[in-house]
């Protein structure tokens, strides 16, 4: 009879033990599928970026007596491939081109086309400042189960990896001179 009970409280414990990992694992996959929806949403807003500075190029050309290229970022990133993370910092010098030619051509400020662009440019930094908020989130969330015992057992046994935030610094590394929370 001991034998017996020995058995049944070994596998009740395999039993606890295995739904463990199993409810763990689906947490995983939880903010797997999370992070992918994130970095979606964010893909999206930087192609909708993209393609408004792509659009002003025609404008800013027909309508201002500019030699050379104009927002020659842009032109460049057409054949480049890039991460979210690099992508976004290239988009923000080109939206600071962008108002350099606002500011320095007034007939532009006339151009209804042109101000519409503006105004697009203006909701997608409103929508980009929101998607990484909810990225960054839903990073920290993931980090902390990768890091913390015992859920840090899955992460090894799976390949999880801490991951890094939208700005693309490594918060665990060694450099120093760059902003951490």
């Amino acid at each position: 009879m001991d034998l017996l009970m020995y058995i049944l409280v070994i596998i009740i414990i395999i039993c606890f033990i295995l739904i463990w990992y199993i409810s763990t694992f689906n947490t995983y996959q939880d903010y797997v599928i999370r992070i992918n929806e994130a970095e979606t949403n964010i893909d999206t807003i930087l192609r909708k970026r993209f393609d408004l500075l792509n659009k002003s190029i025609g404008i800013i050309k027909a309508n201002c007596n500019i030699e050379g290229e104009v927002l020659e970022m842009i032109v460049k990133l057409r054949s480049r491939k890039l991460s979210n993370f690099d992508l976004d910092r290239k988009l923000y010098d080109a939206i600071n081109e962008f108002n350099n030619y606002r500011e320095q051509y007034e007939e532009l400020k006339a151009i209804d086309s042109f101000l519409k662009i503006e105004i697009a440019l203006n909701e997608t930094e409103a929508d980009i400042i929101a998607s990484r908020k909810y990225y960054n989130d839903i990073i920290t969330d993931y980090n902390k189960l990768v890091t913390k015992f015992p859920s840090n057992i899955v992460a090894k046994i799976c390949h999880y990896d801490y991951k890094p935030y939208f700005d693309g610094k490594d918060m665990t590394d060694e450099i120093i001179n760059d902003f951490k929370l």
